[in-house]
C-alpha cells in the first residue's frame, strides 16, 4: 500500500477543481442582487434583507430528486436537460405555498467526475433555476468509486424560498363551488419512470436504439426526446397572479402520485375535488405510455401528472381573471364539491 493516492483509490481532486472551473460561469448566469461571495466557499451567502419588509417573514425549504428518469439521461449520453428537471421538482412543490424561490443547492454523485458531463448537468440546473427566478448558490460534486458505476449519477437539488405567513396558502379558505384550474405540463416531467422503463424500454434488446425511435404518434420526435423533456417551472404564472393580486385558494404541484394523490393534499377533509376528464389534451407520450403498460384510467391518474403539471383552486368569480393575466391556456379541470378529502373523476 505504500504510495497509494486518492486518485489511485478512485478519487481525482484535479478534476474537481476543473469542473469546478468549468460550472463558474453557469452558476454566476443565476445570481440574483442578494448573492453574497461566489462558487467555491464552505457556505452559499444569501443576503436576507429584503425579508424585513415582511410582516412575519416564513422561509419554505423543498428537497427532490429526478429519479430514474436519469437512466434515460445515461442511455442517450444527454445530459444538459435533467438539471432543469432538478429545479422544477423543488421549486414547484414550495410555488404552493405562495413563496417565491430565493436560492438553490445541488448534490451530484457520481461514479467517475468528468468535468464535460457535470458541466452539461450544471448547465441544465442554472437554466432551471433563471425560469425558478432563484440563485444557484452551492452545491456538491461527489465521486463515488466502488459504489457507483463510472457513468452513473445521481441529482438532488434543495430550494429555499420565503413567503409572508399572512399570505401563505394553505387550502383553509377552499369552499364547495369553488373551480379547480390547471396548467398543461410539458410531458411526463419525473415521476413515473420506473413504470416507463419497464413498459417501453427494458423488454427492448437495444434500449438506446429503442430511444432512438421515431413513432409516428410522437411526429418526429424521438421517443427519447419526449421522454426526456424538461418539466415546466411554474414561477412566472404564479408570481403573476399573486402581483395581480389574484391569490388562490389552494395550489397543487402534480408530481409523483398523479392528479389523484396530489390534488387532495390541498383539499379540507370535508370536502372533495371532483375533476372532468377529457377537459384538456392528454401528451401523446403519456397516452403512449399508457397504451404500452394497458393502464386502467385509475392507475394512469394516480401514476401521471396526464397533461396537467399545476393546478390552483379559486372562487368561480376569479376564473376569467386568471385567464386574463396568463399567457397560456388554462384549463378549467374540476370544481370543489362536499366529500371527505378525496379526488373523484367524471
Amino acid at each position: 500500500m505504500a504510495g497509494l493516492t486518492y486518485k489511485d483509490a478512485g478519487v481525482d481532486t484535479a478534476e474537481g477543481a476543473r469542473a469546478v472551473e468549468g460550472i463558474r460561469e453557469h452558476v454566476q448566469s443565476t445570481y440574483r442582487p442578494e448573492v453574497i461571495g461566489d462558487i467555491g466557499g464552505f457556505g452559499g451567502l444569501f443576503n436576507a434583507v429584503a425579508l424585513k419588509t415582511m410582516e412575519e417573514p416564513i422561509l419554505v425549504s423543498g428537497t427532490d430528486g429526478v429519479g430514474t428518469k436519469l437512466k434515460l439521461a445515461q442511455l442517450l449520453d444527454k445530459h444538459d436537460t435533467v438539471g432543469i428537471d432538478l429545479v422544477a421538482m423543488c421549486a414547484n412543490d414550495i410555488l404552493v405555498t405562495g413563496a417565491e424561490p430565493l436560492f438553490f443547492l445541488d448534490y451530484i454523485a457520481i461514479g467517475k467526475l468528468d468535468g464535460k458531463i457535470t458541466e452539461r448537468i450544471v448547465a441544465g440546473i442554472a437554466e432551471g433555476c433563471r425560469r425558478a427566478g432563484c440563485a444557484l448558490i452551492g452545491g456538491e460534486m461527489a465521486e463515488h468509486p466502488g459504489t457507483m458505476d463510472p457513468n452513473d449519477y445521481d441529482l438532488s437539488g434543495f430550494c429555499v424560498g420565503a413567503v409572508d405567513r399572512p399570505k401563505i396558502i394553505d387550502g383553509s379558505q377552499v369552499a364547495v363551488g369553488d373551480v379547480i384550474l390547471g396548467f398543461a405540463s410539458s410531458g411526463v416531467h419525473s415521476n413515473g419512470f420506473s413504470l416507463v422503463r419497464r413498459a417501453l424500454i427494458e423488454n427492448q434488446p437495444n434500449q438506446r436504439e429503442a430511444l432512438l425511435a421515431t413513432p409516428a404518434e410522437l411526429e418526429g420526435r424521438t421517443l427519447g426526446e419526449a421522454l426526456l423533456e424538461p418539466t415546466r417551472i411554474y414561477t412566472s404564472q404564479v408570481r403573476a397572479l399573486l402581483d395581480g393580486g389574484i391569490v388562490p385558494k389552494a395550489m397543487a404541484h402534480i408530481t409523483g402520485g398523479g392528479i389523484t394523490e396530489n390534488l387532495d393534499r390541498v383539499l379540507p377533509e370535508t370536502m372533495d375535488a371532483q375533476v372532468k376528464r377529457g377537459i384538456w389534451p392528454v401528451p401523446v407520450v403519456i397516452q403512449t405510455i399508457i397504451d404500452a403498460a394497458e393502464l386502467s384510467d385509475d392507475e394512469a391518474y394516480k401514476t401521471f401528472n396526464m397533461g396537467i403539471g399545476f393546478a390552483l383552486i379559486v372562487s368561480p368569480d376569479q376564473v376569467e381573471a386568471v385567464r386574463a393575466l396568463l399567457d397560456e391556456e388554462v384549463y378549467e379541470v374540476g370544481v370543489v364539491t362536499e366529500g371527505s378529502g378525496i379526488v373523484s373523476y367524471v
